[in-house]
């Protein structure tokens, strides 16, 4: 069993397939993802022997993250991988939508259960000025395609901007008549984006109020569920989350860890170092070392960030770790 010096359990786990991405986002990549050296990611194989180790630590939840997965041209073969473990309940991609309606039936029929699209305004210029693409409708007519299919679990990431107040309407709206969760996620300051940061972040409590005073109410967290506050309302079938990284208590309750897309383990998104353990996903072979490295790392993970005090770790930007 994955568990922390502080009793915290980890049976959620997000592997990160490329650092590339193809778009801008303000917060995130405002010049692009700008090539440094060739194209270093692991390999479906060393996936493959990450996940066989993981699944007899007890983890049955993993997320693929970016940059942008669906760049990896090999995405539905490690999901076939991934899912062959009947331990893997459930298989989830983060994505900016950009090549969904495309590929969707493709990773649905390879055991994809999750689908987190990031859909930062439900405007289309907005949407567009966030991420210097012009892809909206396309991304939101995927969306539809992938609830029209089966896809279990679909939620909409949206990072708090101040437009995202003003929109509030917008999102509730869509989410009125089918069950999708939209979620706000606080700005997160990061080694790249002091300026924007400073400029543009909105406290998660002052939307916490908001959807009280509307009538949304708090549920419970559900089992293996990531860090967001649910809310639900009689008049909605869909929920709106809120992931506060600033809150006092947000670390008490994590749940996942981290590996990059050079197969380093990361336990804190925003800490000051990564495990490189690569060398350990040469063979399955390695798995009772693979797993006591991983072991041994886990008994370093902090307590909590220090996001507050304006330690951003020695992250650069999200993209460059997975999200």
């Amino acid at each position: 069993m994955l568990q922390d010096s502080f009793s915290r359990q980890f049976q959620y786990i997000r592997i990160s397939v490329t650092e590339r991405c193809n778009f801008k986002c303000q917060y995130c990549l405002p010049n692009g993802y700008q090539r440094t050296c060739a194209d270093d990611s692991l390999f479906v194989a060393e996936i493959d022997n990450l996940v066989a180790a993981l699944v007899d630590m007890g983890v049955w939840k993993i997320r693929l993250t970016g940059g942008e997965p669906t760049l990896r041209r090999d995405l539905s073969e490690i999901m076939q991988i991934i899912r062959g473990y009947p331990q893997i309940r459930e298989l989830g991609i983060t994505t900016n939508g950009f090549k969904l309606g495309d590929k969707i039936n493709e990773y649905f029929n390879a055991g994809l259960t999750n689908l987190n699209v990031s859909v930062d305004s439900m405007d289309g210029e907005q949407f567009k000025n966030i991420t210097q693409v012009d892809k909206l409708d396309y991304i939101m007519d995927s969306i539809k395609t992938a609830r029209s299919i089966g896809v279990c679990k679909i939620k909409i990431n949206a990072v708090l901007l101040p437009h995202s107040l003003t929109e509030l309407d917008m999102f509730l709206e869509y989410i009125r008549n089918q069950p999708i969760s939209v979620r706000f996620i606080e700005l997160m300051q990061t080694s790249d984006n002091g300026a924007y940061f400073k400029a543009n972040y909105i406290d998660a409590a002052i939307l916490h109020n908001e959807l009280l005073q509307r009538g949304w109410q708090q549920i419970a967290r559900e089992d293996g569920a990531g860090p967001a506050i649910e809310f639900s309302h009689t008049d909605y079938i869909g929920k709106v989350g809120i992931i506060a990284p600033y809150r006092k208590d947000f670390c008490s309750t994590c749940n996942r860890l981290r590996f990059t897309h050079t197969g380093a383990l990361r336990l804190c998104l925003f800490g000051d170092g990564n495990y490189p353990l690569r060398n350990l996903l040469q063979s399955k072979q390695q798995k009772p070392e693979l797993q006591q490295a991983i072991l041994v790392a886990l008994s370093e993970k902090p307590k909590a960030h220090q996001l507050a005090s304006f330690k951003t770790g020695n992250i650069q930007n999200l993209s460059n770790v997975g999200g």
